[in-house]
């Protein structure tokens, strides 16, 4: 059971390391959630309303670090930003699907996720911009954690992030 990010990164095979796409923090931050969302997919899965949520959010979830993967793989800035705006789409889709599972999730979980969502958006919204050569055609947006944190300047609230990772109770029989 994963219970922070440095003991998931302890977890990865070498080989996947060994690869130049895991230097990029948004990607290894992608590949984590989508290894702690099978534990809250695995929980809404025992919830006959949230069988099909499950579906779409580990779907959503499962495809940020994929994009990722496969826009960093590709030879021009232009191709890869597409697929970084596909993860980016991803993100905010399984940030969609998360509110929609608080009422399954606790709300530890559900903030924790969010949180992470949160700042993976925020690199992705770094990276897009950069790739293209100019600037991302949406108005600037600021993310705050607790309404009280702007991200931007806060790289702590991550680190703390991720040293504490919530899992939902499961009701394995």
């Amino acid at each position: 059971m994963i219970t922070n990010f440095a003991e998931w990164e302890e977890s990865i095979p070498e080989l996947i390391k060994a690869d130049s796409l895991w230097n990029l923090k948004v990607y290894r931050l992608a590949l984590f959630l989508a290894d702690i969302a099978w534990y809250d997919v695995t929980r809404l899965v025992q919830e006959r309303q949230t069988v099909s949520l499950a579906d779409q959010l580990y779907r959503a979830i499962g495809s940020i670090s994929a994009n990722i993967a496969e826009g960093y793989s590709r030879g021009t800035g232009k191709d890869r930003a597409r697929f970084y705006e596909y993860a980016l789409g991803s993100a905010r889709e399984g940030r969609d699907w998360y509110f929609k599972a608080r009422y399954v999730l606790s709300d530890t979980v559900f903030s924790h996720r969010l949180s992470l969502l949160t700042n993976i958006i925020r690199l992705l919204l770094t990276m897009i911009p950069e790739q293209r050569g100019k600037i991302i055609r949406e108005p600037q947006a600021k993310y705050h954690l607790d309404n009280l944190v702007d991200l931007s300047s806060d790289e702590v609230q991550l680190e703390i992030l991720l040293q504490t990772v919530p899992l939902p109770n499961l009701h394995l029989s």
